[in-house]
Parts: C-alpha cells; structure tokens; sequence
C-alpha cells in the first residue's frame, strides 16, 4: 500500500481550510454587514435629543439599508450554495483532495452551517472581498457596467478579431486564454465570437461567483443586487447607496455561446505548464498580480505557438508591493516592455494612458480612473526553428 507524503497530505489540509474560510466568508456576509450598520445606530442614539431629531431620515435610511442587505444576501447565499460539490475530482464536504498541478474544474453546488458569531470581526477581511464580488457582479453581468467594459473589454475584443478575423478561421480552430478571468465576461465575449475560449481564476470568491452567473442563470435580469451598500461615504443622496442592480444583463448558461467554453481553477503558473498551445494570451488587470511579473511573461511567451498573440491591457497596481511578507518586484512600464523584448516577444502595438475603471460605483463623488497600458505582442514564428 502506497502512502501519501506528508507534504502532500499538509498541502491539502491547507487548501480545504483555505475553501471553508472562503465560504464561511460568505456566511459570515449579513452578520459582519449588520454589524457595521448597527454601530452607527448606536452611535446615533449616543447624541443628544436635538442632533438625534436631525438624523430622523438617516435613521429611516438605515431601516431600508438592512431591507437591501437581506437582498444581497439571498444572492450571496444562492452563490455558496452547494459550493462543497462545485469541483468536479474534489468534495471539500469532505476529506479528499484536490486535483493535480493545483487544478480544479468546474462541476456546481452547497450547504448552509452554523457559525459562531465571536469570529465575525477576525472575518471582516474576507468579507469585504465578499462585498467586492458583489461589485464585480456589476461590472461583469449587468446593464450598469456597460460603460466598464467598453473601456476594458472592447479593445482586446476588437484586437482578436483584427488578428484572427472569424470568417478567416471557421476551418481552424484557434484557442485563446484567459488568465485571471475573474467572473468570466471577457472569456465568454471571446467564446460568443466563436474563438475556443478558457477563463482562468485563482480566487474562490471569483470562482464561487462566476460558477453561480455562467451555469445557474438560465434568465436575463432574474436577481438583483445591491452593490454601493457598503460605501457609506462619498454619496450624493441615500438613493446612490441603496441602489439595486438587476443582473445578469444576457442569459450566460442559457445562451451558452460556445460549446469550447471553460473556466479553469488555479494557479496560472501552475496549471499552464504546456508549451506552444494557445494561439492567443489575454490579460486584462491581470500582470500586476504576480509577485515576479516576469515569471509570467515568460510563461505566456512559452505556451503560446509560434506566431501565438499576447494583447494586454491594465494599470501596474503590482498587488503584492505594500505586502511585509511577500518578495515583490514592481518594474515601471518602460522597464516591463523591454523584458517583454528580451523574452522574445515582437511589440506589434502598444499605447499608454488608456482610460479604464474597475468596479466603480458611478454615481460616487470620488471616482477612482487608471490611464492603462494596452500592448499586443507576437511569439516569433521564428521559435519554432529556433528550438530545433
């Protein structure tokens, strides 16, 4: 009888705590959210008569809040449901493990349980990537993050179809990924145009999320969410904070656009390790996600065919910098594109200060707006000859 190491065994434990916090996060979404609201209640009723007397709308206000709040949770609670079931070689209800190479694929489902309320405030953390989901919900899959996703999806949307024009390519298949695919939009835009399509994620929060939106929402508009809830600053009216958003704008698994269309789990360092299979690399707010962004130029230049595309477009937010106990290096734009140079990549086009937004509330008095860089590049066709 074969034994498994023990670093594999530690390994695993690891990843399902990592899967139970995720979902008690979202468990743990109304009660850390009640929490907040209930602190200026009683904030409210520490002031005097006179100043309690002005707040009598707020106070009203309030009351709605907690109207929405139950709104959203019904959303948040219909997203983890059956979530222990959701990857298809793994059952995190139980002891198993988890695929190979750090991989998990799509299957769906989830179980409510009890959680002691002392740990909400040790929680807060996660729960505001839960109340960020919400966000993304509305960026992604709703009539209001249209405008988002002009500015972010169009133009890779336009640069795919420019370097692999569809009536071109109906006898060849061409395969495009998307790494850090979030809740799945721009993989299923680039599928809808008949491209074989795989979104990958590495955040159970995404993955829990865009799992619900693309195999459980046969209908356009169905639920509603209230995603400017948690942003008790900057509005200009009550009615800007409590807004509802109906979601998703289109029928993602009722319309499935493609049926070459996947979302993988993982580590995208770990799960892409085939060299010269994908025509084309897509990232968007993406490359700032790596400690060592140039581990990932070099593993697209290395899974992408000779002649394979690579169109990028984001800021350079490098999201481990202000970590203490993360190694990060953060190059500059002009440094970044001579290591794509170096790699071996041919600059086909590239233009700064694009004008893009992520997941803002439009009706804020503060409006957070990058000034992107958008690149395409090529693997030379030459690589092919040079490995010979």
């Amino acid at each position: 009888m074969s034994s498994i190491p023990a670093s594999e065994e530690i390994d695993e434990a690891k990843e399902r705590e990592h899967f139970r916090a995720v979902v008690n996060a979202f468990k743990y979404y109304k009660l850390c959210s009640l929490d907040r609201i209930h602190k200026s209640e009683k904030i409210i009723k520490s002031l005097s008569q006179h100043h309690q007397r002005h707040l009598d709308k707020y106070k009203t206000y309030l009351t709605r809040f907690k109207k929405c709040l139950d709104i959203n949770n019904s959303v948040v609670n219909l997203i983890i449901k059956d979530v222990d079931k959701m990857f298809e070689n793994v059952d995190h209800s139980m002891t198993e493990s988890s695929g190979a190479n750090g991989t998990e694929s799509f299957g769906c489902n989830y179980n409510n349980c009890e959680i002691s309320s002392q740990k909400q405030h040790k929680m807060q953390h996660d729960v505001e990537k839960v109340q960020s989901v919400l966000k993304n919900i509305v960026r992604d899959w709703s009539d209001i993050g249209a405008p988002e996703r002009e500015q972010c999806y169009k133009p890779i949307l336009d640069e795919i179809e420019k370097r692999f024009p569809p009536e071109k390519c109906s006898d060849t298949v061409v395969r495009v990924l998307v790494p850090g695919a979030g809740l799945g939009r721009l993989a299923w835009e680039i599928s809808k145009r008949g491209y074989t399509t795989q979104g990958n994620e590495f955040s159970l929060f995404m993955l829990f999320a865009s799992n619900f939106v693309l195999n459980r929402c046969p209908e356009a508009n169905k639920y509603t969410v209230h995603p400017w809830l948690h942003q008790y600053v900057n509005n200009l009216s009550c009615e800007h904070q409590l807004l509802g958003v109906k979601f998703p704008d289109v029928r993602p698994s009722g319309d499935r656009p493609n049926p070459n269309f996947s979302m993988a789990a993982g580590d995208f360092l770990k799960v892409y390790t085939e060299v010269d299979e994908w025509s084309c690399v897509v990232t968007c707010f993406f490359i700032d996600c790596a400690p060592n962004v140039i581990e990932f130029v070099e593993r697209i230049y290395e899974i992408l065919v000779p002649g394979g595309i690579w169109i990028n477009l984001g800021p350079l937010l490098y999201h481990y910098s202000d970590m203490p106990t993360e190694n990060s290096v953060e190059p500059p734009y002009d440094i970044l594109i001579e290591i794509i140079r170096d790699v071996g990549f041919d600059v086909l086009e590239e233009r700064t200060g694009v004008k893009t937004k992520y997941a803002q509330n439009p009706n804020s008095m503060l409006q957070h707006e990058y000034e992107s860089v958008f690149f395409v590049c090529r693997k030379p066709y030459t690589a092919l000859r040079d490995k010979l």
